[in-house]
């Protein structure tokens, strides 16, 4: 296990075993969006996962029971003044930096272990696999407060759950329970507080254990292709697998099976 890095103020680093644990920081403001949260979660993942090639696989999550993350700190944002034109630019960063998390190349999963709210929801769709607590919350209120959801929650949400469902959702501003967000498919498990950590662990490790090669082309190969057309998809799908058919985690992975061994993947 690895101690987090003393520079990241708003977010807790550590490894265990092959998976990275990010944990969003700010308990005292609901794990908020502020303060150093966005700088802190950019230098984790491209600073510390990436440059660790024994993590495989990285697990988000927040600190204490009551939020993942709450979205955006309204405390601070309250008496911002900015115009249209300088928020069209600045928000390019928050874009930027959400669609590299979903697009890094190592498996991102989150373990949703209270309220996701706004910012905090998108972030979760950012995200490869979402497990959550029982009672976990889900919703993009923003539309209360006089906006929209800005951070790609308009356009992933309706790619995961439908264009009907996600709009009530963001219409409304309403909130939905783990229940809820199970059978609509933002969350593929529900379970008791005290065994959400454990469960997305062993779910990240389990990952973690397949060639990192393997792991990378597929998530690459379902995401290019729920952008596109099925011919362009599967064009897309043959050329992932011509990138790991002569990896040498392929010839370790077949001898393996053959020697009924377990195998052991470099991510070469």
């Amino acid at each position: 296990m690895t101690a987090s890095p003393a520079a990241l103020a708003s977010v807790l680093y550590e490894r265990r075993e092959n998976v990275a644990i990010v944990t969003l920081n700010r308990p005292g403001r609901m794990n908020t969006l502020g303060g150093s949260m966005k700088p802190d979660l950019a230098r984790a993942f491209f600073e510390y996962a990436r440059a660790d090639e024994r993590v495989r696989a990285v697990l988000i999550t927040g600190s204490g029971e009551r939020a993942f993350c709450a979205g955006a700190d309204i405390k601070e944002r309250a008496d911002q003044q900015t115009t249209g034109s300088d928020y069209f630019v600045a928000q390019k960063a928050t874009h930027e930096l959400l669609r590299n998390i979903e697009e890094f190349e190592k498996p991102v999963l989150a373990a949703i272990n209270g309220v996701a709210l706004g910012g905090g929801l998108e972030v979760a769709l950012c995200c490869d696999i979402r497990l959550a607590c029982d009672s976990a919350r889900f919703g993009l209120p923003e539309v209360k407060l006089g906006v929209i959801p800005a951070a790609g929650g308009t356009q992933r949400l309706p790619r995961l759950i439908g264009q009907a469902r996600a709009k009530e959702l963001i219409l409304t501003a309403d909130l939905i329970d783990a229940d809820t967000a199970l059978r609509y498919g933002i969350v593929s498990r529900v379970l008791p507080q005290a065994e959400l950590m454990p469960a997305a662990i062993a779910l990240a490790q389990r990952i973690a254990e397949h060639p990192p090669l393997a792991v990378r082309f597929a998530k690459r190969a379902i995401n290019r292709g729920l952008q596109t057309d099925l011919d362009s998809g599967l064009e897309y799908e043959r050329y992932a697998a011509a990138m790991v058919i002569d990896s040498a985690d392929r010839r370790e992975g077949m001898r393996a099976f053959v020697e009924k061994r377990k195998p052991v993947f470099t991510g070469r």
